[in-house]
């Protein structure tokens, strides 16, 4: 069975088209008119191994908010319909990743109950031309959309770009533990009540 999916989102601030492979090997193609965005999205799909083909056009001349937190919208929606039913997913999925001084952990449920615990900061307003706030905002968003309990602590860390990298790639590696197919239960949906969502 494919798990593949394909977003298209289109407001008067943003359009979005995204394809997701699940199954994929980590290819990427990613414009969004921010770079380090686009940097940080080519992070998540090449260690989830999640193939992502994602273009964005959005009203960069106010500010990158609508265009950063709508991609983790489409993305998010894009996973979501890749999953389909969740069955045979393992479900679960963590990380612990280190970037020379700093230390992210991550820890995801694909469970169907979005929500975020976000434990870090940063001691500057932006990397390149993204808002360090939205970092939050983006994984609030692809959360929220994704239908997945995701929480993200960053132990210590002093360098801006090492902190972000390590959210991202954190995200990352625990989705590529989560989505995996569990042989072992590969026709069952991992949930007592019979279905996640």
């Amino acid at each position: 069975m494919s798990r593949t999916a394909t977003v298209s989102r289109s407001t008067k601030e943003t359009a979005i088209d995204v394809t997701v492979d699940l199954d994929g090997t980590g290819v990427y193609h990613v414009a969004t008119g921010i770079g380090f965005l686009d940097h940080m999205l080519e992070q998540l799909s090449r260690h989830s191994l999640i193939d992502i083909n994602l273009t964005a056009k959005g009203d960069l001349h106010i500010d990158g908010h609508h265009t950063t937190e709508d991609c983790g919208i489409a993305l998010g929606e894009a996973i979501a319909r890749a999953l389909g039913e969740r069955k045979g997913i393992t479900r679960y999925g963590d990380a612990l990743v280190p970037m020379d001084e700093t230390l992210t952990r991550v820890a995801l449920d694909i469970s169907g109950r979005p929500y975020l615990v976000w434990r870090t900061s940063f001691s500057q307003p932006k990397l390149g031309e993204l808002d360090t706030e939205m970092v939050k905002e983006f994984f609030a968003a692809l959360a929220g959309n994704a239908g997945i309990t995701l929480h993200i602590e960053t132990l210590y860390g002093v360098n801006n770009h090492h902190i972000a990298e390590s959210c991202f790639k954190g995200v990352a590696r625990a989705l590529r533990a989560a989505v995996a197919i569990d042989a072992r239960k590969a026709d069952a949906i991992p949930s007592t009540k019979g279905s996640l969502g």
